[in-house]
């Protein structure tokens, strides 16, 4: 079993299926967007055709939303998943942040909860998009100051209540929208189909892992992850492999691999944080160059989906420095030149 293949296959980060940039997100069931400008090549990078112009077209639109659901952290989801994603995920996320409010010593009253969600709301209401400055005044015109900590405990209750997604795509800036404005409502699913239709996406989209990738990975205890895979039936199996036991589903792809390819991947992708163990892919003694204890991750370069180097995305030229062998920086350029239309479509 040729693990790295399978999972560049499946992950869409070479030979990739999709044109629409809602597709790649749909197909992943959700893809971390920590890094604002980031999250956008995490997403065309697996399109077959990368295009800014077509990711704010679907961000803008609500083909994409992105906001607050696993582990705490950003993640971009597509509209048709929404519901489920916020029903299945927004429990654990609720508990995961109250254990840091109380961490940090703050508290917040359900009054003062309740009363400055509608606040928000009302204030995207009347934009329609809205930056986090503009709730500031919209708060401090009612008499309502906080510090900026507090405020983005506030703004995180009113995206797992499925108040607030985001609103339009803004260069630099995140932006704020009601989420009935951009999402369509729907009905609310089974427990046990929502959580068998996430564990197969999971699967699908980054195989093979192991149950400890998707328990981390998902945020959700290892009882549900253990009935998410049971649910499953004989759509999924299990292959042994030096030691541990990777799942793979049915329709798993297995053609397209070519050698030779280098991918320039950005902070926080899939392809890193979609799984607890990353040794796979990255030499443990390279480890610290990809990320750090604290959970901060660089962009790197893999070759033949081996983490091999970093790269610069915001630079003007190709910068790339290697630390698993030696390369020639030359083969990058492809790579590069792929990545520099991107931002010109």
């Amino acid at each position: 079993m040729n693990i790295i293949a399978l999972r560049l296959l499946n992950q869409q980060l070479i030979c990739p299926q999709f044109r629409d940039p809602a597709e790649v997100v749909s197909h992943m069931g959700a893809i971390q967007a920590q890094e604002y400008r980031m999250m956008r090549w995490a997403v065309e990078m697996r399109t077959k055709k990368p295009s800014a112009k077509a990711f704010k077209e679907a961000f803008d639109c609500g083909r994409i939303v992105r906001l607050h659901l696993m582990r705490g952290t950003w993640q971009l989801v597509a509209a048709e998943d929404y519901w489920m994603m916020v029903d299945l995920c927004a429990p654990k996320a609720i508990a995961v942040t109250k254990g840091w409010m109380s961490s940090n010593k703050i508290s917040i009253p359900d009054e003062e909860l309740m009363r400055v969600r509608d606040i928000l709301a009302q204030t995207a209401v009347d934009k329609g998009s809205v930056t986090k400055e503009e709730l500031v005044r919209a708060l401090a015109e009612r008499d309502i100051r906080m510090d900026d900590h507090r405020l983005s405990y506030h703004i995180r209750m009113a995206e797992f209540s499925g108040t607030l997604c985001s609103g339009d795509l803004q260069p630099l800036k995140a932006t704020y929208a009601l989420t009935a404005n951009k999402i369509k409502p729907a009905a609310k699913m089974d427990r046990d189909e929502a959580l068998m239709r996430f564990t197969r996406t999971y699967f699908r989209s980054r195989q093979p892992a192991t149950l400890e990738d998707f328990v981390w990975w998902s945020g959700l205890n290892v009882s549900d992850c253990r009935r998410g895979i049971a649910l499953l039936g004989d759509s999924i199996h299990v292959e042994h492999y030096r030691g541990r036991d990777f799942y793979l589903t049915d329709d798993c792809r297995t053609r397209g691999f070519r050698t030779g390819k280098f991918l320039l991947i950005p902070p926080y992708d899939e392809y890193l944080i979609g799984y607890k163990s990353r040794d796979i892919v990255l030499p443990p003694e390279h480890r610290h160059r990809a990320h750090n204890n604290s959970g901060i991750f660089q962009p790197i370069v893999a070759r033949d989906g081996v983490i091999c180097g970093n790269w610069s995305p915001f630079r003007d030229d190709c910068q790339v420095t290697f630390f698993g062998g030696e390369y020639d920086a030359g083969e990058v350029q492809e790579a590069w030149q792929r990545y520099r239309r991107y931002g010109q479509k």
